[in-house]
């Protein structure tokens, strides 16, 4: 496992942050089992770097729709204790328990997002989402459109 600050310093010190990112949260953190950034391109997220057990059906989700939409649509973080219990949750994959949206945002506007998802219950906290806010802030300067 890994500390925040050493994950945030490979992100930091990376040649392609979002590929770096994607890397060091899927194999430094032990709840989080899929992780994937979406970017936003018009209307729609669309999902770049991503790493986990399995891809995704859900390469390209309209602004608005699901979790991952919502977040776009708010710019706040999204937390989801129990993905079952919440209507707007697509599912991806059976193991999915909780999941973590992340906005990216530059100037006010959000241009992507951090997804992941874990397969244990209520795996996200007040730390995950303080130091996931923290690699969004990293990953800003890196998404141009």
């Amino acid at each position: 496992m890994m500390t925040h600050d050493e994950a945030l310093e490979a992100i930091r010190r990376a040649e392609d942050p979002l590929g770096a990112a994607v890397a060091v949260l899927a194999e430094g953190f032990e709840h989080y089992s899929w992780v994937g950034i979406y970017l936003v391109e018009g209307d729609d997220l669309v999902l770049g770097p991503w790493q986990g057990p399995e891809a995704t059906e859900h390469t390209r989700i309209p602004v608005g729709q699901g979790v991952c939409g919502a977040a776009a649509a708010s710019g706040q973080t999204e937390i989801v204790d129990d993905v079952n219990a919440d209507p707007r949750y697509l599912a991806c994959f059976p193991s999915t328990r909780s999941e973590i949206v992340v906005p990216i945002a530059q100037n006010g506007r959000v241009v992507g997002e951090i997804d992941i998802d874990s397969d244990r219950p209520a795996a996200f906290g007040d730390e995950d989402r303080a130091f996931l806010e923290q690699v969004a802030e990293l990953l800003a300067p890196d998404l141009h459109h």
